[in-house]
């Protein structure tokens, strides 16, 4: 059984932040296709921040206060359409841990599915729309699948990281329903949505922050 705490969630955050820095360049790159190029600085720029504030968080900290402290230091940071939605996911997981000190393998996987959901409210968007919520939602689904048939943490994050590539994977054969990118009609098929790709570059770090 996993037992994650304070200083797990701090330490993956620096993590994210650190993946966000050397995928900045490719994320810019599938924006600059359908949309204006400046997802994977929105990206980095969120999560650096996000990063920074949890680590001055003191020994007091729960969970919850480092999901909150995460989702306003985000939004502080992005004014683009990326900031709401991730403080949202941010908010919806300091929710979910709400009253706990450390989180444990359920907790984990309901994490992962506040993300998602908070996404998908937020953005308004169904799977199929070509947006972050096509890595999100099966990601989130397919976690819970594997904790449900009683497996362990780091099989839950393997089963959602190979959902999220299936799914951001499939967003090249997409067009887009929402944002600047449902402008270009079928001028975006054949193009990954950044969202989604950002989307696995945030699981693939929570899947490797706790895989043994």
């Amino acid at each position: 059984m996993t037992v994650a705490t304070v200083e797990d969630l701090k330490s993956l955050f620096t993590d994210i932040a650190e993946a966000m820095a050397r995928e900045k360049d490719r994320l810019c790159e599938l924006d600059g296709v359908i949309g204006d190029a400046d997802h994977g600085i929105a990206m980095e720029l969120g999560f650096a921040a996000a990063a920074k504030a949890v680590s001055e968080l003191d020994e007091t900290a729960d969970p919850t206060l480092v999901f909150n402290t995460a989702a306003k230091s985000f939004l502080n940071a992005v004014g683009a359409s990326s900031g709401p939605l991730y403080a949202t996911a941010l908010m919806r997981a300091g929710a979910s841990a709400k009253g706990k000190t450390s989180l444990n393998d359920d907790d984990m996987v309901e994490i992962v599915a506040a993300f998602a959901k908070g996404i998908q409210d937020r953005g308004k968007a169904e799977v199929g729309e070509k947006t972050m919520v096509d890595a999100w939602a099966p990601a989130a689904a397919a976690c819970r699948s594997a904790r449900e048939q009683g497996q362990p943490l780091a099989a839950c994050l393997t089963a959602a990281l190979e959902a999220a590539k299936v799914g951001a994977e499939a967003t090249k054969d997409m067009i887009a329903a929402k944002g600047r990118s449902s402008r270009l009609g079928d001028r975006a098929l054949g193009h990954m949505d950044p969202g989604a790709a950002s989307a696995v570059v945030v699981i693939s770090c929570l899947h490797a922050h706790f895989s043994p």
